[in-house]
């Protein structure tokens, strides 16, 4: 099991323990200065480096981080290892803005988008990433959308699905990487969320599906996205201990 652990929340370096996993990489990006955007370069150029080894290898990485913006390094590490995948997406958000239509700004919400190749010269052509096709995407629940993204979802080959329509006949087929955002799952049950959106399925829905995809022997790298506040409070602790342990256990059971 190869557990790597980037912890960044976009360019901010997190303290190791706002992840509480025990990781056996843990990815420091080489890159402190520059903007935002060559800053997320480095953090996901140094992503891609830690995953491709192991992908070569035939392992599974688990890769751990603060933001989904890390997803890109893990897809450019895949692809680094001579793999094409897919990605199925699992998050209460769209991530499918530009900087364009963004009304907060906020750089997490053009994760996928910028994956599928908007804005190459700010992070795909930074990183080395290959931009999936959207037509090789799925978006799993994203039940807070703003209007921008609904009009971009409603024209996009981009498919989006309910967690529990989640199965090996509903993603592409060929390899995997399966993408988490843990705020897909209800804020009920996630505490600290950075963007809790609630009316969500429950942790054990969202765990089913993915062990569906898991059991296609497909999935070829599990990236988990964690974007929580630090907290000090141990029953908040525990949840997420509990959770990246059940999450990390799909990859490699027993």
């Amino acid at each position: 099991m190869t557990t790597i652990l980037v912890p960044y929340h976009q360019d901010e370096r997190l303290l190791d323990d706002e992840i509480p996993v025990s990781a056996d990489i843990t990815v420091r990006s080489q890159v402190p200065d520059g903007d935002a955007w060559q800053r997320m370069a480095g953090v996901c150029s140094a992503t891609a480096a830690a995953v491709s080894p192991v992908v070569a290898a035939g392992g599974i990485p688990v890769v751990l981080s603060g933001d989904c913006m890390v997803a890109g390094g893990t897809v450019a590490g895949v692809q680094r290892a001579g793999v094409n995948p897919a990605v199925v997406w699992f998050d209460a958000h769209g991530d499918v803005h530009t900087l364009q239509t963004s009304t907060s700004g906020y750089l997490g919400g053009l994760s996928l988008r910028l994956l599928n190749g908007a804005h190459p010269d700010r992070y795909a052509d930074a990183i080395g990433l290959r931009p999936v096709p959207a037509e090789r995407t799925v978006l799993v629940d994203a039940r807070d959308l703003d209007p921008a993204e609904v009009e971009y979802l409603a024209v996009s080959a981009t498919r989006r699905i309910p967690v529990s329509e989640v199965s090996a006949d509903t993603v592409p087929s060929g390899p995997l990487v399966l993408h988490i955002d843990v705020d897909v799952i209800d804020s009920g049950e996630v505490p600290g969320l950075r963007f809790p959106v609630p009316n969500g399925p429950s942790t054990d829905a969202v765990l089913a599906a993915c062990g569906r995809l898991f059991a296609t022997d497909r999935v070829v790298a599990f990236d988990v996205a964690c974007p929580w506040s630090r907290t000090d409070d141990e029953g908040q602790r525990n949840i997420r201990t509990q959770l990246l342990s059940r999450l990390a256990a799909l990859a490699h059971p027993g």
